[in-house]
């Protein structure tokens, strides 16, 4: 037992100095990135990002080393690199996680690829590939940080941001075609337009008023809710309240639909 026992607490070639390097610097590097995420408060934070890169990283070292005393046993066939392809279907499952569709509205893209991208670095490390992973830690600061910056420098045609508006209103008031044009006025172009008689039903966005008579209303079947989708480069907090003050509004909801928010 003793002898069976002794490789696994062996500090050797394949328990050494550089493979505890490479999980320091896999943890160092996708910390850096878990912040990013948990400063913006997104679903997948220090903590997940984190572990994704030291446990990728660990993979690679495991696909490294740890079939190297059976590979070394004759009619033994394996492809230890079978072991990192697997890194790759697997974090599938938590970036599908991470992805939801509300309201025709896709959120979460960003944050995937950003785990996504975690594996990868996390990958690069156990691999011995510090210098890449530090570089694509980089590209990812600069993507993440960066592009929001030159997308709103961008000619007004290239920088035009998608809004999602969502409001409730009493029907018969013709209030549809004033709103349209409220938009309009405000710089948006209108994309689609959906209406619908259900109750309304108040979502966590990024500019929300809500009336006092709303709340107390209960459901009936003269509210409609309407969805818009817009785009330009208007005000969307000053849409949000023109459109508030007009008689017969209920709630208006606006968010923008941002690659940085997801």
């Amino acid at each position: 037992m003793r002898l069976i026992a002794a490789p696994m607490w062996e500090f050797g070639a394949d328990q050494g100095v550089r493979q505890f390097a490479e999980l320091g610097v896999a943890l160092v590097l996708s910390t850096l990135i878990g912040l990013e995420r948990a400063v913006q408060q997104k679903s997948a934070g220090l903590r997940t990002h984190t572990l994704v890169g030291v446990g990728s990283a660990l993979f690679m070292q495991v696909s490294q080393y740890g079939f190297a005393d059976v590979l070394l046993r004759d009619h033994v066939g394996l492809d230890p690199s079978r072991v990192a392809a697997q890194i790759v279907s697997g974090i599938g499952f938590i970036g599908g996680g991470l992805i939801f569709v509300r309201r025709d509205a896709v959120r979460g893209l960003t944050t995937a690829a950003t785990v996504w991208l975690t594996c990868a670095v996390g990958m690069a490390c156990g691999g011995g590939l510090a210098l890449l992973a530090t570089a694509a830690t980089a590209a990812h600061f600069l993507v993440i940080r960066g592009y929001p910056l030159l997308t709103r420098r961008l000619p007004a045609l290239w920088s035009a941001e998608r809004v999602e508006l969502q409001l409730s209103y009493r029907v018969g008031a013709g209030l549809l075609p004033r709103v349209l044009e409220l938009c309009t006025a405000a710089g948006y172009k209108v994309l689609r337009v959906r209406v619908d008689r259900a109750p309304w039903k108040g979502r966590d966005r990024t500019t929300r008023v809500v009336r006092a008579e709303e709340e107390a209303r209960p459901a009936d079947t003269g509210v409609a809710e309407v969805a818009l989708a817009l785009e330009g480069t208007g005000d969307v907090l000053r849409l949000v309240g023109e459109i508030s003050e007009l008689d017969g509004v209920l709630g208006a909801d606006a968010g923008h639909d941002l690659d940085g928010s997801d």
